[in-house]
């Protein structure tokens, strides 16, 4: 099973675009945002061409979490957010998820997950931690670094960057 794991859009709607059909195109079915959407109208945009489900944990930028939230709750059931730390479980493998490097990393030490997903810095990033894998998607806005994602593949338990001015 493949999963997408985003981060720091920052309102970036021609790149989010670009993401998620790439995704779209992929036959992926799940999403993680490690936050930073910005508003709900960026995670309109993003939603109305991706019919998979979502899981999403806000970050510092998120100043519109009311209207990101009001937008989930009346508008689509394939969304959830968290409003720290995300977990999930995909494949047999436990997932979690959380906008900042600090607790992320704690979360890696805790040895309760497979693998443990933040955004933040904005730079592309993976390590070990004992068995646990600890990684930073990038962003998905460009800013500072290129603009990239990941995707998780539970199966083989591969982690790919993706650059998106490569997308095809």
């Amino acid at each position: 099973m493949k999963i997408a794991i985003i981060s720091d859009s920052h309102d970036n709607i021609p790149n989010s675009k670009k993401t998620i059909n790439w995704i779209v195109g992929n036959k992926i079915k799940y999403l993680i945002h490690c936050g930073d959407i910005s508003t709900a109208d960026t995670l309109k945009e993003v939603l109305t061409n991706y019919a998979g489900r979502a899981y999403i944990v806000f970050g510092n930028m998120d100043f519109d979490r009311f209207k990101i939230q009001e937008y989930i709750t009346k508008n689509t059931s394939r969304v959830k957010y968290f409003d720290k730390i995300g977990e999930v479980e995909f494949g047999g493998k436990k997932i979690a998820f959380y906008h900042f490097p600090e607790l992320a990393k704690k979360l890696a030490k805790s040895k309760k997950y497979d693998i443990v997903f933040y955004g933040h810095t904005h730079k592309p990033w993976q390590e070990k931690i004992g068995k646990v894998k600890l990684a930073n998607p990038g962003n998905v806005a460009g800013l500072f670094y290129k603009a990239t994602f990941a995707v998780y593949d539970t199966i083989i338990g591969n982690l790919e960057l993706k650059i998106i001015e490569n997308l095809k």
